[in-house]
C-alpha cells in the first residue's frame, strides 16, 4: 500500500510540475505579446465561421462609386452635388445623416448652397478627424456644421497587423476635451428620438447603460491584445457574418449617389428597406470607390470601405442598445489565468490517465476539439475566450507528459530486459510489457507464488569430453548447443532461468502467472514437447558433430511441475529473474537420478503431478516409486520414451 500511495504521489507531482511549468511558459509568452498575432488571427477565424445574421436596415450607405466619380467629372465632388443629394434625401426623411465626406474647404461650385442645406438639416453630422501621428493628419470638420456641435469623429484605430478590430465611441483630446465618434453621434441620436438616453453606471469603470445594453471599454490587455493603447472610449467591434448571393457583397442596404440623385432607388434596395428607401433610418454617405483608397482591412477576407466601418460601429451600438445583441465581452485576467492553467492541467491529466496509444490520440483529439468547439460557442455567444492559449497549454502539457511517459517506459522496458535479457521469447516478452504495471516495482520484479513447470537438463560424460578437447574447441561445441537449445526452449514458450556448465535450467508458467488448471497443464505439456524437440535436434547436432570430428553426446532431462515463488533475485547493482521453490530441486534431481537408467540420446524423467498435467498427450511409463536425493518422502517416477 505504501509502495502504490508513494508511486501516487510521484505520479501527481510529475502532472501537477507540468502543468504549472507550461501554463507558466504561456503565460509569460502571452504576457510578452508572442500570442498576440495568433489569438487575433484566431478571432479573424471565429468571425469567419460564426453563423450568418440577418441585419437590421436602420443603417444604409449612400456610396460614392468610381462611375459618380467619372458622373461629376472631379474629386472631390463639387459641393453643389452633395447639396443636392443631400437635399434629396433629407426630403425622405431620415432619422439621422452622417456626411462621411471631407468638406473642410470649400468645393466650388455649389458652397453656399451647401451651407444652405447645412443650416437646414438638424439632423445632419459632418466629419472631422482628431487624431494625428501615425494614423495621419489631423482634418478640420466642416465649419459650418462645427459652429453647431454637428460633428463627429471619423478616426479608425488599426491592430499591429494593419487590421481594423476596434472601434471608437468617444476620443479624450490631450486639453481634456471629448469628441464623439460620428458612430456614436448618429447612434444617439436614432434613440434619442425613441426615448433612449445613456446612464453613466460606473464613471471611474466607464461603464454606461443604453437601452438594454451595458457599454463597458476595452482596457489595454482584454482579450487576446497584450498593452494597447486605451485611450478612448473603445469596443471589440462585432462583425456580422451576412449570407450574399453575390459580390461585392454589401454590408447594408447600400445605394450609389447617381441612382439618389436620378430617383431610380433599385428594387433590391427598396426590398431590403421595406419599401421606405431612407425614412427613419441613419444614412451614411461615403465613398466605396477603390481609386481613393479608402479601405480597411478587417476580420474579413475583403477590406471595407471606412463608411462601412462606420456604419459596422453605429450598428453595433444600435443592436446592442434595441435588441440586446451581445457586445463582445472578455474575462477578467485571474479568470484568463485559471483557464490556461486548467487547460494544461486536463492535457495533462488526460494523457496520463490514457494509458494506451490509441486512446490518447482519440482522447487527445476529441478535448482539443471541445476546447476549440467550446470557444466558438462562448464566441456565437459574445464571448472572447483565450482559445490559442489553452489550446497551447492543453497540447504543451500533453506532449510533455507523453515525452515523460515514453522516457518511464524506456526505463521499465531497460529494467525489464536487464532482468529477463535474452531470456523469454517475443511472445512472453509482449505478454510482460503489457502487464508491467503488475510485474515492476521500484525496478523489480517482486516475486510471486505460481505453479510452473521446470526442466533441468544436463550434457552425459561432460566431464570426459572436457578431458579430450583444447578449451577453444570445447567452447565453441558448447555454444552450438547453447544456442540450439535455447531457441527450442524459446519456441516452446518458455524462458531459460540460468546456465550452469552444460545444464540448462528453463521455466515454463513465467513471468504471467497462470490462473487456470488448462494453463498450468498447457506448460507441462509445452515442458514435454520441448524436451523431445531437444532430444531430436541433439540427434541432428550428433551428426554434424561427427561430420566435423567434434564428440558426440547424450543428455538427461528432469521435468517436474509445482508451486515456486518467482521474480528478481539480487541487489540493485546485479539483478537476475529466477524461481525459488521445491519443484525447482525435484526437476534437478530427476536429471541426475540414476543414471543408470537408460534412455538412448535423451532420457526424459517427469515428476507425478508434470504427468497427471500431460492427459496422455505423450507416451509415459512409470519407473516407480523413488526417493530422490535430498528429500524425505519418495515419489512415483515416469519416463517418457524417445524413439
Amino acid at each position: 500500500m505504501w509502495t502504490q500511495l508513494k508511486q501516487q504521489f510521484w505520479q501527481g507531482r510529475a502532472v501537477a510540475l507540468t502543468t504549472f511549468s507550461i501554463a507558466g511558459f504561456v503565460l509569460a509568452l502571452r504576457w510578452a505579446g508572442g500570442l498576440q498575432f495568433l489569438e487575433l488571427t484566431a478571432l479573424d477565424r471565429f468571425f469567419r465561421w460564426r453563423l450568418p445574421e440577418a441585419v437590421e436596415s436602420r443603417v444604409v450607405i449612400v456610396a460614392i462609386e468610381e462611375a459618380d466619380i467619372q458622373a461629376q467629372g472631379k474629386w472631390p465632388i463639387p459641393d453643389r452635388a452633395i447639396a443636392q443629394l443631400l437635399d434629396k434625401i433629407k426630403s425622405k426623411n431620415p432619422s439621422a445623416i452622417g456626411l462621411d465626406l471631407i468638406r473642410d474647404l470649400p468645393v466650388e461650385p455649389g458652397n453656399e448652397e451647401l451651407n444652405e442645406v447645412f443650416a437646414s438639416t438638424p439632423n445632419l453630422f459632418g466629419i472631422e478627424k482628431v487624431i494625428g501621428g501615425a494614423y495621419g493628419a489631423t482634418i478640420a470638420p466642416p465649419p459650418q456644421l462645427a459652429e453647431q456641435n454637428r460633428v463627429g469623429a471619423i478616426d479608425l484605430l488599426l491592430d499591429r497587423d494593419g487590421k481594423v478590430r476596434r472601434g471608437l465611441l468617444a476620443i479624450t483630446l490631450e486639453d481634456g476635451q471629448t469628441k464623439e465618434s460620428l458612430a456614436a453621434r448618429l447612434a444617439l441620436k436614432y434613440l434619442e428620438d425613441r426615448g433612449i438616453e445613456q446612464e453613466v453606471v460606473d464613471g471611474d469603470a466607464g461603464e454606461v447603460k443604453l437601452g438594454k445594453a451595458l457599454f463597458t471599454p476595452l482596457n489595454a490587455n482584454d482579450g487576446g491584445y497584450v498593452r494597447i493603447d486605451p485611450r478612448g472610449y473603445q469596443l471589440l467591434l462585432n462583425f456580422r457574418r451576412r449570407s450574399c448571393t453575390q459580390e461585392p457583397c454589401s454590408r447594408f442596404p447600400t445605394v450609389s449617389m447617381s441612382e439618389v440623385l436620378e430617383d431610380r432607388l433599385p428594387p433590391d434596395f427598396l426590398a431590403e428597406t421595406g419599401g421606405t428607401g431612407f425614412e427613419g433610418r441613419i444614412v451614411l454617405i461615403g465613398s466605396t470607390a477603390p481609386s481613393l483608397q479608402d479601405r480597411f482591412f478587417t476580420v474579413y477576407e475583403n477590406p471595407l470601405a471606412g463608411v462601412e466601418i462606420h456604419g459596422e460601429l453605429t450598428d453595433l451600438i444600435l443592436s446592442a442598445a434595441l435588441d440586446g445583441r451581445p457586445l463582445m465581452q472578455m474575462w477578467s485576467e485571474p479568470l484568463e489565468v485559471l483557464w490556461i492553467v486548467v487547460w494544461s492541467g486536463v492535457g495533462a491529466i488526460s494523457i496520463w490517465v490514457l494509458r494506451r496509444m490509441r486512446w490518447k490520440l482519440v482522447g487527445f483529439v476529441a478535448l482539443g476539439g471541445g476546447l476549440a468547439l467550446g470557444s466558438f460557442g462562448a464566441f456565437q455567444a459574445g464571448w472572447w475566450l483565450p482559445v490559442v492559449p489553452a489550446l497551447m497549454g492543453f497540447m504543451g502539457s500533453g506532449i510533455a507528459i507523453a515525452g515523460y511517459q515514453l522516457y518511464l517506459e524506456q526505463k521499465e522496458r531497460q529494467t525489464m530486459m536487464n532482468l529477463l535479457g535474452q531470456q523469454v521469447s517475443p511472445k512472453i516478452a509482449q505478454q510482460v510489457w503489457r502487464d508491467r504495471e503488475q510485474l515492476l516495482k521500484e525496478g523489480q520484479i517482486l516475486g510471486q507464488k505460481m505453479v510452473v513447470t521446470v526442466l533441468f537438463s544436463d550434457l552425459k560424460g561432460f566431464t570426459t569430453i572436457t578431458e579430450n578437447i583444447d578449451p577453444e574447441t570445447l567452447m565453441f561445441w558448447l555454444n552450438d548447443y547453447m544456442k540450439a537449445m535455447s531457441q527450442i526452449v524459446l519456441d516452446c514458450d518458455g524462458i531459460i532461468d540460468k546456465f550452469i556448465g552444460d545444464a540448462i535450467m528453463a521455466v515454463f508458467g513465467v513471468p504471467i502467472p497462470r490462473t487456470t488448471e488448462e494453463e498450468i497443464a498447457q506448460d507441462a505439456q509445452n515442458a514435454v514437447c520441448c524436451a523431445m524437440k531437444m532430444a531430436e535436434k541433439l540427434k541432428q547436432l550428433n551428426q554434424e558433430w561427427y561430420e566435423k570430428g567434434f564428440p558426440t553426446t547424450a543428455m538427461r532431462i528432469g521435468i517436474a511441475t509445482g508451486v515456486v515463488v518467482a521474480g528478481s533475485l539480487g541487489s540493485q547493482q546485479r539483478l537476475n529473474y529466477t524461481i525459488v521453490g521445491d519443484s525447482a530441486n525435484v526437476a534437478a534431481r530427476l536429471e541426475s537420478f540414476d543414471k543408470s537408467l537408460d534412455g538412448g540420446i535423451c532420457r526424459i524423467l517427469i515428476s507425478e503431478q508434470t504427468h497427471d498435467y500431460l492427459h496422455a498427450q505423450f507416451p509415459s511409463q512409470l519407473i516407480g516409486l523413488a526417493q530422490l536425493k535430498g528429500r524425505k518422502q519418495p515419489m512415483n517416477v515416469y519416463q517418457v520414451p524417445i524413439k
